[in-house]
């Protein structure tokens, strides 16, 4: 039956019945941790989607429940977390700088992984993504990575949809700037 429910649903029932919640978090924990090791790595994404899962847990009552998809809430807590965390995330784009290993892809496969991410058009990217600033990085990562759409990442963020736009074409004009040598169209690559 809990799979026939919504998000939103499940974390109103989650106010008299607290392991409902573990449904939101089934659904959703995978997701979360893919994101943010892409922006903090492995080890430190365990933790930041353990803090993600019990902030929201903690701020349940305060759910929208007409909002069937509690996705973009979780990213906006995800997003929250790592602005404590920004100087382990510069760290990480830096060191991908030099390697050319994304921590995302680290694991039995480190060796295939690394031959692969190891080209200077990964290298070139990182350094360009540790030098955008916090939001535009946020908005930036939000969109390609986790894929919300932009009413989405103002709501995660709780910034106005302008404010997405703008820090979007920021970053994509940083880029651009960064990378000349790959095909952009309508703000995204081709490839």
């Amino acid at each position: 039956m809990r799979a026939e429910l919504t998000d939103g649903d499940l974390i109103q029932l989650s106010a008299t019945q607290p392991e409902a919640f573990g449904s939101v978090f089934d659904r959703h924990a995978t997701t979360i941790h893919r994101y943010l090791s892409r922006r903090v790595g492995g080890t430190l994404a365990d933790d930041l989607t353990a803090e993600t899962f019990l902030t929201a847990f903690k701020s349940r009552t305060a759910y929208d429940g007409s909002r069937p998809d509690a996705l973009p809430w979780l990213y906006g807590i995800a997003a929250n977390l790592l602005r404590g965390h920004r100087r382990a995330e510069t760290r990480m784009y830096r060191a991908l700088a030099r390697t050319g290993v994304d921590p995302a892809l680290a694991g039995h496969d480190d060796e295939v992984a690394s031959q692969v991410t190891a080209s200077e058009h990964v290298r070139v990217l990182a350094t360009a993504l540790a030098r955008l600033n916090a939001g535009e990085r946020d908005v930036l990562t939000l969109i390609s990575q986790a894929q919300l759409s932009y009413p989405e990442v103002a709501e995660a963020l709780g910034i106005p949809l302008g404010t997405v736009r703008s820090r979007l074409h920021s970053a994509r004009k940083r880029l651009r700037a960064a990378l000349p040598h790959l095909a952009f169209e309508n703000g995204t690559d081709d490839e």
